[in-house]
Parts: C-alpha cells; sequence; structure tokens
C-alpha cells in the first residue's frame, strides 16, 4: 500500500519572479489531512515525462490547520522536473500525489530565546514556527537575507509582521558575529539556506565559543543528475535503469520496490541501503568517512553509482 496520498491545488499564487505559493487540499474529503508539528515538510510528487518526480516542501501553514497544507517552491535554474513544473505546469484542480507530514527540525522548546535565520526560500520551515512561538509566548526573532523575496508577501507571516521581531535584510549581510553575541543565554539558533550561510553561523558561534549543540539546520538538497547506471534491487528480482535525471531512489520506487525514505536530500538516513556489489559515488551528508570507503551501503535519495550498476540488499 502507498504511503502517498492524494491532494487537490486549491490555489497558486505568485510570491516572486522566482517563488510560487500552492494550497493543496485533501482530493478525498473522506480522508481529511491531520494536523502537524512545527518545521514539519511533505514529499510532493509531480508527474513527469516517463516518471514522477518527489521532492520534499516544508509545510509553510499552521501547523494545527489541518484544512489545508501550503508550500512555497524557488523556481530552481537547474531543475529535474520538480520545480520547473511548479511554475509551468501545475495549476488550480490539479491532483498531486503527498506524503504525510514529517519532521527532522521541530524547535527546541527549552529554549530561552530562538533565533532563526533564513537565506531566501529557506524561510519556509520558519512559518510554520510562529504561531506555535506565539501561542507558547516564547522570545523569538527572525531574520531573512534575500534580495527579491519580500517576507510580508507571505500569508502566514502577515500576522507577525507588527511584532517587531521580523528583519529583512536585502543587499547588506548581517553581521553574524555581532548578532550571535548580543544573544542572551539559552539562546538556540536555527539555520535554513546556503550552505554557505550555515558554515559562516558556525564559524561565528566557535569564535564565540558557543556550544554547537545550540546551533540546529535544515538543507534540502535535490538529487543532482548524473551518468546513468543500473541497479539490481536483488532480494526483489527486480533490475532497474536509472536515468539521468531521476534519483537512485525513484528509480526503486517506479519499479515498486518499496524503500523507506523521509528527508529524500541524503540527511536523515532513513533510506540507508546495503550494497552487495558496485561502487557508490556518495553525495549524502548522513554516512560518515569510514562507510563511505568500506562501500557496503549507499543513500539511494541522493547517491549514485560510480560502477556500471550497484546491486542492493532488498
Amino acid at each position: 500500500m502507498s504511503r502517498f496520498m492524494k491532494a487537490r491545488v486549491a490555489a497558486v499564487d505568485q510570491l516572486s519572479s522566482s517563488v510560487r505559493r500552492l494550497t493543496l487540499v485533501p482530493a478525498d474529503e473522506a480522508s481529511p489531512f491531520t494536523p502537524f508539528s512545527p518545521g514539519s515538510h511533505v514529499v510532493l510528487g509531480i508527474p513527469g515525462e516517463g516518471r514522477v518526480c518527489r521532492n520534499a516542501y516544508s509545510l509553510i501553514s499552521p501547523p494545527d490547520d489541518p484544512s489545508q497544507y501550503c508550500i512555497a517552491v524557488r523556481r530552481q535554474p537547474v531543475s529535474r522536473g520538480g520545480s520547473e513544473a511548479i511554475h509551468s505546469r501545475v495549476k488550480v484542480g490539479d491532483e498531486l500525489e503527498l506524503s504525510p507530514p514529517a519532521n527532522l527540525f521541530l524547535p527546541h522548546w527549552q529554549a530561552r530565546h530562538h533565533l532563526m535565520l533564513a537565506g531566501g526560500i529557506g524561510i519556509t520551515p520558519f512559518l510554520s514556527y510562529l504561531p506555535e512561538l506565539e501561542r507558547r509566548g516564547a522570545s523569538w526573532e527572525l531574520h531573512l537575507r534575500s534580495q527579491d523575496l519580500d517576507v510580508a508577501r507571505f500569508p502566514e507571516a502577515a500576522p507577525y509582521l507588527a511584532s517587531g521581531n521580523i528583519t529583512q535584510h536585502r543587499l547588506e549581510r548581517p553581521n553574524l558575529k555581532a548578532l550571535l553575541a548580543r544573544q542572551p543565554a539559552g539562546t538556540h539558533v536555527y539555520l535554513c539556506g546556503p550552505q554557505a550561510m550555515i558554515d559562516a553561523v558556525k564559524d561565528a558561534a566557535r569564535e564565540l565559543h558557543w556550544s554547537l549543540a545550540r546551533i540546529h539546520h535544515e538543507v534540502f538538497a535535490a538529487p543532482e543528475p548524473g551518468t546513468p547506471f543500473m541497479a539490481v534491487a536483488r532480494g526483489s528480482g527486480v533490475e532497474v535503469a536509472v536515468g539521468a535525471q531521476e534519483s537512485l531512489l525513484e528509480a526503486l520506487e517506479r519499479s515498486g520496490v518499496e524503500v523507506t525514505s523521509l528527508c529524500r536530500g541524503g540527511v536523515c538516513g532513513q533510506c540507508r541501503v546495503e550494497m552487495l556489489e558496485g561502487e557508490a559515488e556518495h553525495r549524502d551528508a548522513f554516512l560518515d568517512e569510514q562507510e563511505r570507503a568500506s562501500q557496503r551501503c549507499v543513500m539511494p535519495c541522493v547517491s549514485r553509482a560510480r560502477s556500471q550498476r550497484l546491486v542492493l540488499d532488498l
């Protein structure tokens, strides 16, 4: 039984030249959406040419409102099909595959202050934080650095714009060390954006002798294209060609091989698969150097093959 359900596109809003907001409602009224926790994401399946492109997107709507789920998607300059389809083909009334919400980026509720730093479309997970932070009376501030994406364009941010807790940085880069230095004791920092931003914040935290246990980040990295290869799921008796534009995970799913997955970005480790033959090209951020060198496991959501085929224990 598929873990995906059907969702209908109820609205499409253009927030900037490169960002669209989708409102999704249950396609079957007898199967309503469920409430979710702040920072949750869903996996959206978008039909393409001969395959379904599945990517993870943060939910931006209020977590306690299961009547609809909202996501925001940036048009990627080099798209495998997902963001391009959302910006060029997806329209009101379309039905898409949708996974139940999952969460790898829950706020640390014991924090005395919550500092959220977003780069561009990285603002999305924090939009679902805000209602719960306010409901709990928590102390928080949100910084967005983007030249073309205005936080005021998000309806989800509207109730909080007058709070003075949201700062938009356009051309200027925030002084990260100064920003961290003025935070009260017990602050936890949440990051979502380019890797360079995440590294810069961690460097500033080290200079100030912060514990990195107080720094949390989320990265949704879509799989990069690569050279086609063959994959064999030995236990299932399935052999499948992995195309240049699809991930190993997508090819296995297309062939009916069930693989547990969560982030689909090489971070969470849920889709780890044991390898029986072949050489993997590791692209994940989960396996350590020893595991990579052993060539005994692979993360099929982002990693590919250096050899002509991989034989998997599936």
